[in-house]
């Protein structure tokens, strides 16, 4: 018996995330996606992938806030049981986050610790919290960024919590081994269209003059990758780093 296939895409309700969840249910899979604060955003995104035949649900998430996860687990675990007639999914994507631009001397603390929470405490303890719920032989897939490979001046708090998260992936791919659960990276450049990043003709000029495909990115660059990563295809796959800046800085 085939069984059907469930994601849970944090920060799924637009941006990279949603074009993640919608490339995932373009390949059969059920979604499960939290927003912050964008309701309408996340129900459109809901009912393009219910048009596209398969279930899907938006949820509340803070993913800068541990104290919630325990709460937001009890509900997803109700939405598994009363959508998807599960109590397991089969996919979890790190996606959700949002962007700082500040010099090393002009980052408050404030600044880093808001980066902190949310690109790397965040991520850890909800997927610690998630690992009761992820069906053995399950994906994660964490989305870093290039700037943990390429250095850009005014980002470094985002750049070193996104460079934590690639060491934390390969740690996960090689504790969770023993229950048949990979682990892998997936590290954006600059994605324009729907994100949090600054956007100006400036900045997409000076992206598009240091990528080899001469362009800049945009969110469905992301989401395909993603869904091979969740596919058979990509059953070997653990522990990996992989780049999507269109040769970015090479």
């Amino acid at each position: 018996m085939i069984t059907q296939k469930i994601a849970l895409v944090t920060g799924g309700s637009r941006g990279i995330g949603k074009d993640i969840a919608i490339s995932l249910a373009k390949k059969g899979v059920d979604i499960l996606l939290t927003y912050r604060s964008n309701l309408a955003e996340a129900e459109k995104t809901v009912a393009a992938i219910k048009l596209l035949g398969r279930k899907a649900v938006a949820l509340p998430l803070n993913t800068a806030d541990t104290s919630s996860f325990d709460e937001f687990f009890l509900q997803a675990a109700a939405e598994l049981k009363t959508t998807f007639g599960t109590d397991r999914f089969d996919f979890l994507i790190n996606n959700a986050g949002t962007s700082l631009t500040a010099p090393v001397t002009e980052t408050t603390e404030a600044q880093f610790d808001e980066m902190m929470n949310i690109h790397l405490k965040g991520v850890y303890f909800l997927t610690q919290k998630a690992l009761s719920h992820l069906h053995d032989g399950g994906r994660i897939i964490n989305i870093s960024s290039a700037v943990s490979r390429v250095s850009f001046p005014g980002v470094s708090a985002y750049g070193i919590m996104k460079g934590a998260i690639d060491v934390y992936t390969r740690f996960l791919a090689l504790e969770l081994g023993a229950r048949g659960i990979s682990a892998n990276v997936v590290a954006p450049g600059a994605i324009f269209g729907g994100g949090a990043m600054e956007d100006t003709p400036e900045i997409r000029a000076y992206v598009a003059a240091t990528t080899a495909l001469g362009r800049v990115g945009l969110p469905d660059d992301v989401g395909g990758v993603v869904s091979f990563l969740c596919s058979e295809d990509a059953k070997w796959v653990n522990g990996q780093r992989i780049e999507l800046t269109g040769g970015m800085n090479l």
